[in-house]
């Protein structure tokens, strides 16, 4: 965990942030992911089929994708920051399936830091990485903004 205060972040540009820990990636969260987002395709959801024609059921791209917020807490903690919000993405592929079963991580470099609505944005490239593949799951540029205390 790299601990920053909120007055260095302009530091952070052109730097490799940190990675987070492995997170597995379970059926059990794939079914909840389905029935929050209504998506029930059975690439994800149904697991003999998917087994049968893919080897077996894969993550949602947009499952990945959400798992950036707690994958990035696990990177860095911004000391001196009363608040922050995800404020979008500027670009996002997937660019491998995620196997149910398979284990993820977080990889962050910082791409820029700007003023913006009276706190900081940040652009971080993100990638998400699947053990044991040279492939990553999805790379994308975050975006947040963190205000000060």
């Amino acid at each position: 965990m790299r601990n920053v205060n909120f007055s260095e972040l302009e530091s952070l540009v052109g730097t490799a942030v940190g990675e987070s820990n492995w997170h597995q990636i379970t059926q059990t969260q794939v079914n909840k992911f389905a029935e929050a987002t209504g998506d029930h395709q059975w690439i994800h959801v149904d697991v003999e089929r998917a087994t049968k024609e893919l080897g077996g059921p894969i993550a949602h791209g947009y499952l990945t994708l959400s798992l950036l917020p707690m994958l990035a807490a696990q990177i860095m903690r911004v000391e001196g920051v009363s608040r922050g919000i995800n404020f979008g993405c500027n670009k996002v592929r997937f660019t491998s399936m995620v196997p149910v079963g398979s284990r993820v991580r977080l990889k962050q470099k910082c791409l820029s830091v700007e003023p913006r609505a009276g706190g900081k944005q940040i652009t971080m490239e993100s990638t998400i990485e699947i053990e044991g593949k040279d492939r990553p799951a999805c790379v994308a540029e975050s975006i947040g903004i963190l205000y000060g205390a």
